[in-house]
């Protein structure tokens, strides 16, 4: 039997997602939660009805999120991954033989549960000792720790109305990031798609919010599949090392996605995001 999830972007825009199996779905204190199979992506992760991850596309968002940032930084360490509940991101961070410890922050243990349960392939990074899952507000884990993380990957669900992600896009939020990190530390967070209205107005708005507390701020776009419109961007701040320019090479490194090259050209943005980013200022 076929079954179908209709993901909806705008009242004119919805992706349909034929569905082999619905494995799991319950509803958490935070959100709906579901695990399913997809025909075209093999597993995946839905919350609140929208596709968070598939197991067989996650390469592209879990490569970029994490080894752009870990690669511009010269020596990270210790690393914060501000939800990441599924593993992906934590389990690219572990590539990187410098960093010894990572704090993961999920406020919603019932990712975690279910990831570990029902797609290994990612959260099997939660085994590692290196990482150190904290049930918590990453609002408030952020605001209660200072000068402490050399890179921090803002891995979260998207800034919508009444989800508990929304206030992790925030200038509030930021200023704290910007506290959290060490002297020479930087973050990145994915900030929308920039191919509909809504996604561009919001990209332009969390862009110059980090702009605010970080001199160096660079977007980057990334290809993802599942993704709507499958084309997806992030933003990355830093206090001292430029992405496009202090960022380390090891093409020995096992990845999928990432390159060197590819690192290069993900900063090479369209006409239209060089125009967002140069208007005036969002909220």
């Amino acid at each position: 039997m076929t079954y179908y999830m209709i993901e909806e972007h705008t009242p004119a825009y919805k992706v349909t997602w034929g569905i082999k199996d619905i494995i799991h779905i319950e509803d958490t204190p935070y959100q709906k939660l579901a695990i399913i199979d997809t025909f075209e992506f093999g597993k995946a992760l839905v919350l609140d009805d929208a596709l968070q991850t598939t197991i067989d596309d996650q390469f592209y968002y879990h490569e970029m999120i994490a080894h752009v940032p870990l690669f511009t930084h010269p020596n990270p360490r210790h690393v914060l991954i501000i939800g990441g509940g599924d593993g992906g991101t934590a389990l690219e961070v572990l590539k990187h033989k410098s960093v010894e410890h990572i704090d993961l922050v999920e406020i919603d243990e019932q990712v975690i549960k279910a990831c570990i349960k029902y797609l290994p392939e990612l959260s099997c990074s939660f085994a590692d000792p290196r990482v150190n899952v904290i049930i918590a507000d990453g609002i408030n884990y952020v605001s209660e720790n200072n000068n402490k993380y050399d890179v921090i990957i803002i891995d979260s669900t998207d800034p919508e109305p009444d989800n508990p992600a929304l206030k992790l896009y925030s200038s509030e939020f930021y200023q704290s990031v910007h506290k959290c990190l060490k002297d020479d530390g930087l973050f990145v967070a994915h900030t929308n798609s920039p191919s509909f209205a809504f996604g561009r107005k919001a990209f332009k708005e969390i862009y110059h919010r980090i702009n605010a507390y970080f001199a160096l701020t660079k977007a980057y776009i990334v290809c993802v599949p599942s993704y709507i419109s499958g084309y997806w961007s992030f933003t990355i701040g830093s206090k001292r090392y430029d992405p496009q320019q202090n960022y380390r090479s090891d093409d020995t490194m096992e990845t999928q996605f990432y390159t060197s090259e590819m690192h290069r050209a993900c900063f090479v943005l369209p006409r239209f995001i060089h125009e967002l980013i140069a208007g005036n200022k969002g909220s």
